[in-house]
């Protein structure tokens, strides 16, 4: 089974770098924003749509980055494959979520939420001089940003 999942690279005009803090099934992750493509949705939509939902933000979906090219087990489903693309993305609009200044903050709105959705996720910006590949969790995560440290 392939899991298609599709995430944008955000750079604000501060060279920051958007990234998710996510506590999901009992761990801790930051990623890049995105998501889960949807029968019938091509990557570019998927894309906007996952910053909607995440984010209420309206994005502009820019140029490929990146494609997963080898095998990738879920960390989730371990009969599942991932397959990811990354965007780069730009904001059309100011963003309204709060932003945090430090990982996993999450307040008490969001923990209680936890309870019932199992998954809380905050945003946050990272300076382009600190960010490294090491400041994401995900495996194909760190070569994204590895390539992107390496072109800019």
């Amino acid at each position: 089974m392939f899991n298609l999942r599709v995430y944008g690279i955000l750079v604000n005009d501060q060279q920051q770098v958007l990234v998710s803090d996510e506590f999901i099934r009992g761990n801790y992750y930051t990623k890049f924003p995105g998501g889960g493509l949807e029968f019938g949705e091509g990557t570019r939509d998927c894309l906007k749509r996952e910053f909607l939902e995440e984010m209420n933000l309206k994005v502009e979906v820019g140029k490929h980055i990146y494609t997963t090219d080898y095998f990738q087990m879920s960390a989730f489903n371990p009969s599942h494959q991932i397959i990811s693309i990354y965007y780069f993305a730009k904001a059309l609009e100011p963003i309204q979520v709060p932003l945090r200044d430090k990982p996993f903050d999450f307040d008490a709105e969001q923990l209680a939420i936890y309870e019932e959705k199992k998954e809380i996720e905050t945003f946050r910006f990272i300076d382009w001089e600190e960010f490294s590949p090491e400041q994401v969790s995900l495996p194909i995560d760190k070569i994204v940003a590895n390539l992107i440290k390496e072109k800019r």
